[in-house]
Order: C-alpha cells, then sequence, then structure tokens
C-alpha cells in the first residue's frame, strides 16, 4: 500500500496528473479569512494548505508513511524540516517587505524540483515494495533487479538534469546553472557506483535499501564458484572434524564419531548463505545444537527483512575483515528474522504473554520475537547476544546505536571469544 501511494505521488510530481482538493473548500475557506482575529488568521493558514495541497501533499505523504510503518526520528524531523522551512519565508517577508520584489516567479525552476522531488518517491516505492516482497518470501524483487531499478531511476534523473530528458511541464533549459549541473554530477557518479552491485560488488551508500545477498539470483558473485567463495568454509569444517575426532575416547571412537558426525552433518546441512556471505542457521535451537558440537559459543543476530538498521550494520561494519572472520569461523552465528512471515503448524503455534498483552505466535517471526521480548526484553533489531553453551550472555548484549562502529563491535566479539575460553 506505501509503495502504491509513492508511485502515486511521484506520477503527480512528474505531471502525470495533478493531486487537488475540491474548489468548494478553498472558496469557503477564503470566506471565512473576513471574520477576523483568531479565526480570520485561523482560515487563512487553511486556504495556503488547500491551495498547497498539490505540492505539499505527496512531500507530508512520504513522512506519513514512514511513521505509520513505526519510525520515529525520521518522522519527526521530516515534519519539523517541512514546517520551519513553510514558515521561514513568511516570517522573513513580514520583517522585510521589500524582499518580496526579488522573490522568483513560478515556472520550469519549480517544476524541477517537482520531477526530481518525483523520482526520488518513485525509488522509495520500490524499496517498500522491496520491504513486502522480503517479508512474503515471494524474492521477485532479487538484489539484482532492485539495483537495476534504482540504476535506471538515478540515470533518468541526472539526464534530466543535463537537460536531455523533458516533460510536458518543463521549460526549456537554455544554459545549465552551476547548482544544476553539481546535482547531475551527484547523481550521475552515484548511478555509476551502483551498477558494480549487478555483479556481487559493494553498494554501502544505498544505505542498506538492497535486499541481502542472500535473495540475489548470484549469491556467490557473477563468475564465482561456489568453492571459491566458500573455501574458508571448508577449511574450517575440517578442522572441526579433526578436533572431534581427538576429544573422542580411543574405546567407543568408532560409534561415537559416526553420531555426531551424522547430526553434525544434518546441521551443517540447514546453514544458509547469509548477511556478507556468512552461514548461519535460522533457527535459535539447530544453532545452539551445532555450536554444542563443534565448540564454539554462540552469536545470536535478531534481525528482520526489512530493517534497514540491520542491513547498515551488515553492509558497513561485517564487511570489515576481522569481523567477517569472527563471525565465520570464530562462533556459530544465528540469524533469526521477527518479520519472518512463515506460518507455523498448528501443533507450533500456542498463546503467550507480550508485554502484558496476550498474544499469538502463529509464524516463525513471531516465535523469534517473543524469545527476543520475553528472553531479553527488547523488541528492537537489530540484537545481538553473546552465549555460552548453557545459553547465558558472556558480555553484555548490543544494539545498533551503542555497538554501531567495527571497533565497538570487534570489542565486543573480542571480549565475549575471552569470557568463553576461560
Amino acid at each position: 500500500i506505501f509503495a502504491i501511494l509513492l508511485l502515486v505521488f511521484g506520477a503527480s510530481f512528474l505531471g502525470a496528473f495533478e493531486i487537488q482538493l475540491p474548489a468548494s473548500w478553498t472558496n469557503r475557506s477564503v470566506e471565512a479569512e473576513g471574520k477576523g482575529g483568531y479565526l480570520g488568521i485561523f482560515f487563512m493558514a487553511l486556504t495556503l494548505v488547500l491551495v498547497s495541497f498539490s505540492c505539499t501533499g505527496p512531500l507530508v505523504g512520504i513522512v506519513l508513511v514512514k511513521a505509520a510503518s513505526g519510525e520515529i526520528l525520521d518522522p519527526v524531523i521530516g515534519m519539523f524540516g517541512f514546517s520551519l522551512s513553510l514558515s521561514i519565508p513568511f516570517v522573513l517577508f513580514a520583517l522585510f517587505p521589500n524582499w518580496l520584489n526579488s522573490l522568483p516567479k513560478s515556472g520550469g525552476w519549480l517544476n524541477s524540483i517537482k520531477v526530481v522531488l518525483g523520482l526520488l518517491e518513485i525509488a522509495f516505492a520500490f524499496y517498500y515494495l522491496s520491504k513486502a516482497d522480503l517479508i512474503d518470501g515471494t524474492a521477485f524483487l532479487t538484489r539484482e533487479m532492485f539495483i537495476a531499478i534504482w540504476i535506471m531511476i538515478f540515470a533518468c534523473l541526472t539526464f534530466y538534469l543535463l537537460g536531455f530528458v523533458k516533460f510536458s511541464h518543463d521549460s526549456e533549459v537554455k544554459y545549465l546553472s552551476v547548482s544544476r549541473l553539481s546535482l547531475a554530477l551527484i547523481t550521475g557518479v552515484y548511478t555509476i557506483y551502483m551498477i558494480p552491485g549487478l555483479w556481487g560488488g559493494p553498494v554501502s551508500l544505498m544505505f542498506g535499501m538492497p535486499p541481502d545477498v542472500m535473495f540475489s539470483e548470484s549469491p556467490n558473485g557473477v563468475g564465482n564458484s561456489y568453492y571459491e567463495d566458500n573455501k574458508e568454509d571448508y577449511l574450517l569444517e575440517l578442522q572441526e572434524i579433526k578436533q572431534l575426532i581427538s576429544e573422542i575416547n580411543v574405546v567407543d571412537r568408532s560409534q561415537k564419531l559416526e553420531n555426531s558426525s551424522n547430526i553434525k552433518e544434518e546441521l551443517r546441512a540447514k546453514r544458509e548463505l547469509g548477511p556478507q556471505r556468512i552461514k548461519v542457521f535460522h533457527d535459535y535451537f539447530e544453532g545452539v545444537e551445532y555450536a554444542k558440537l563443534v565448540g564454539k559459543p554462540i552469536v545470536v543476530d535478531f534481525t528482520g527483512y526489512a530493517c534497514v538498521n540491520c542491513r547498515q550494520m551488515e553492509s558497513n561494519v561485517w564487511s570489515d575483515s576481522k569481523i567477517k572472520n569472527i563471525l565465520k569461523g570464530d562462533v556459530v552465528l544465528i540469524s533469526l528474522h521477527v518479520d519472518a512471515s512463515e506460518k507455523l503448524s498448528e501443533s507450533e503455534q500456542y498463546e503467550t504473554t507480550l508485554a502484558g498483552k496476550k498474544k499469538k505466535v502463529k509464524t516463525i517471526g513471531d516465535k523469534w520475537m517473543v524469545l527476543q521480548a520475553n528472553t531479553y526484553g527488547t523488541n528492537s533489531q537489530p540484537y545481538y547476544v553473546f552465549l555460552n553453551h548453557d545459553e547465558e550472555p558472556l558480555v553484555e548484549n548490543a544494539n545498533y546505536q551503542d555497538y554501531g562502529t567495527v571497533d565497538l563491535f570487534t570489542d565486543w566479539l573480542d571480549r565475549g571469544l575471552q569470557e568463553f575460553k576461560k
């Protein structure tokens, strides 16, 4: 719904149609201005809102969409910026009336702003569509498809700013201003920057917008073999097997080795490709059992398919070579998506209490959300827990706000490893 809403707003800004409120509303508001006093001032402000709705409606719509999706900071900043920018001109022109003579007339430059905003709204529409696609598991908007769409949108924006693309309401661009050329250069560079992402390249400046690599058509990157990309995993697994053999007594070695190896192989097969191409478990209990078999500590990653901060953390922090090596080889990583929509079987569904209210646990996402909330007293993502084999925290739990840098997260992992070895 949010995606369709933004597409409609974007198309309106591009000139496909104009969103207008009934003219009778405006006429009645103008008539009421003559009552004077505070009531008259109120209707003067209301008239401004009604007249400017076609331009301001889509902007406010974005903020309302973010607020409705549960975000707090962005809507507050957005509405504050919107109200500030709308009120400052009136205050300045009231203090300095002569400035009104130098105010530029509406024209092509104003339409250019609307077109730029319209294309950006369309880009964000696909972001919301991608979130719905990930949660439902339809996997239509793969990572490559999403990046390709954004490349085309920003390429169109670049060509528009340079004057090669025009819309029906545009005036003729006789020359490029410095500001317009500068913006075109920025969007052009950004377009080129995104292109390697089609072949598995890093695109951290997309700020976690694209789907994760696990939703890619080519998870190992174009031209890379599975073995080459997972060579480190094979070597680590070989070390684990050697360690398992050395720990089993000679008397009952063959029997224990066979049983442990079978269980271990079954669990290892359930790991899937996760962020930064790290193998992860998506089931808490399977991950804990595997960690006990291989003698490694556990890092639980409470995350979400539609969690932007999670993608930011994975893109900007987990990409560090030291952190990636620790998550790959020194711990067992369990990624639990609290917004997974896959239904639990009837026998697995149950009712519990969450934040003092009864909740029906129907999906896998509900299951992990309840686990996080009832065990650790929070429901924010990303949220990281470092556990021993008794499922006890070895260090304090980590969140994105306080541990969202390479140095802080590395220190957190190092302290967890040291506590596990004691």
